[in-house]
């Protein structure tokens, strides 16, 4: 958690219960006029529907064929680390947004189009790291050593983040351009634009662990 001129962030895992207990107690210690989330419309609509069935082709319209690939294999694959926990993906997200509507605070969604984030997916992603990406998939039921020191319940420590975050930049660069550092200049931007906006309102922002450091930086700095 971080605070700087109304503005808090709380770095959350995606499917840790820690994330959800640690939304409401800085919820109710910052007591903010708005709360941000790290969804776009379309992701929005789709946590919050009660309709579970995928409609394939009203995705391949929205996303594109290789973009409905994309994004089947990250949901796949976040929730198989859900089942772990019994915690669905992007429980934290829904957390922040039951909190923002019974309190009747504002809700913003501050991340960049899921479209024009898979379209630059299937862009900046070359053949040599999908083919990476494809045996490292293969390696996963293999790796359950490494996966049970992983305590999923919890929120990452940032030291481990950000050794995360360099191992995904160097194997997957493309990956890490699109999903983590084109979009923390995007949420910045968006969250600086919102506490412009609404001047002297306090402003909570529910964001990934792994966009946590790079968004403070560069809200801090002004680089944006």
């Amino acid at each position: 958690m971080n605070s700087e001129k109304n503005i808090l962030i709380v770095g959350t895992s995606h499917i840790s219960q820690q994330s959800i207990d640690e939304i409401h107690k800085y919820f109710e210690e910052f007591n903010p006029d708005i709360i941000a989330v790290e969804l776009d419309i379309l992701r929005f609509q789709s946590l919050i529907s009660k309709k579970q069935k995928r409609n394939l082709m009203k995705e391949i319209k929205h996303f594109g064929l290789k973009g409905v690939i994309l994004n089947t294999i990250g949901a796949w694959i976040e929730n198989k680390l859900g089942q772990k926990v019994n915690i669905k993906p992007g429980a934290d997200m829904k957390a922040a947004i039951e909190l923002a509507r019974k309190n009747k605070k504002e809700l913003a969604l501050i991340d960049q189009d899921i479209r024009i984030t898979l379209k630059k997916l299937t862009k900046e992603v070359k053949a040599r790291e999908k083919l990476r990406i494809f045996l490292d998939l293969l390696r996963i039921p293999f790796a359950k050593k490494q996966m049970k020191s992983l305590d999923l319940t919890k929120v990452p420590e940032p030291e481990f983040v950000d050794e995360l975050l360099k191992q995904v930049e160097q194997r997957y660069p493309g990956i890490y351009k699109v999903l983590i550092k084109d979009r923390n200049k995007i949420i910045a931007k968006n969250l600086n634009k919102l506490k412009i906006e609404k001047e002297g309102k306090k402003i909570m922002a529910v964001l990934g662990a792994g966009h946590k450091k790079e968004v403070e930086k560069l809200i801090s700095n002004g680089n944006l």
